[in-house]
């Protein structure tokens, strides 16, 4: 479904991804771990063409997106949800579901998925984003790509800065969403929750995947879980 070949990307002349390699199969639950500053969430920018890769090329669908307008990327079925949720404060939840809609008007049977996995969103419809909690905003952050009924999500650490009870809600939600036949590259700092949910994980170091394989994989290699993530087994 997604294919990322080899790409480089800058920040002006700061080399930030190597040669980076990664891919994601139809209805896959695929995780992206690395310590901080690696590049894992400008992987995600350059597939969302937010920051275009000067080199290597990516695909999904098997179409080239290379080139693309960033803001045409979303309409090929592909929804990003960014670290920090990045959500309009003084509009209310609803508006801000309402956001992502190009043509036509909001599903209603989608809508009532979104609750299915969200009550609390349901019950909050006309507050304004800015005064929910951090849990709740990233309750809305999910709900605000799956409006968009996306191939392809992807979720750069939404648990971060959450309570482990809404940790384990987040979790399942994505497990869920994934099920119904959503594709997901999931970006997390939490390695065991990778290991719970995910199909593949790829560790990235220094702007380069480093590692690729299934959970249990990973997990018959503390070394590798040592060298790279500092996580001691």
């Amino acid at each position: 479904m997604l294919k990322v070949n080899g790409i480089d990307c800058y920040y002006g002349k700061s080399h930030v991804l190597h040669q980076a390699t990664l891919m994601v199969g139809k209805n896959a639950l695929v995780g992206l771990v690395g310590r901080n500053g690696v590049g894992k969430t400008t992987t995600l920018k350059a597939i969302m063409g937010m920051v275009p890769p000067a080199q290597g090329e990516v695909q999904f669908l098997g179409a080239s997106l290379s080139g693309l307008p960033s803001y045409k990327i979303p309409r090929q079925g592909i929804a990003y949800v960014p670290q920090g949720r990045h959500l309009f404060p003084k509009l209310t939840v609803m508006e801000n579901l309402q956001i992502p809609i190009v043509q036509g008007e909001l599903d209603p049977d989608k809508l009532e998925e979104i609750f299915g996995y969200f009550p609390r969103l349901k019950e909050r419809l006309k507050q304004k984003a800015g005064t929910l909690s951090g849990g709740e905003q990233q309750m809305l952050a999910v709900g605000r790509a799956l409006i968009t009924k996306p191939k392809l999500i992807l979720l750069d650490e939404p648990t971060e800065g959450l309570m482990p009870l809404l940790v384990s809600l987040i979790s399942d939600t994505v497990q869920a969403i994934n099920k119904r036949g959503t594709a997901i590259l999931l970006v997390e700092q939490n390695l065991k929750t990778l290991k719970d949910i995910c199909d593949r994980i790829y560790i990235m170091e220094k702007g380069a995947v480093v590692y690729e394989g299934t959970p249990a994989e990973l997990e018959a290699a503390p070394e590798i879980q040592e060298r790279y993530l500092s996580v001691k087994v």
